[in-house]
């Protein structure tokens, strides 16, 4: 997801976004390390960045 779609999100979108990305990153993991193959590799990063943009959003909206 980019940056813009988030800031449409109110804060409770916001932090279910943040606990669903949270579960697919571990079922992610947890796939790779019992031995099932992965189908893309490269998505484990791309929800980790998921998660920052999401922290760094909640985080920007909880200074303002």
């Amino acid at each position: 997801m980019k940056a813009c779609e988030l800031k449409e999100l109110s804060t409770e979108q916001l932090q279910e976004k943040l606990s669903q990305l949270n579960l697919d990153l571990f079922n992610n993991r947890f796939s790779a390390k019992t031995g099932n193959s992965v189908e893309k590799p490269v998505t484990a990063r791309a929800i980790r960045k998921d998660i920052a943009r999401v922290k760094t959003i909640l985080t920007e909206r909880a200074k303002a």
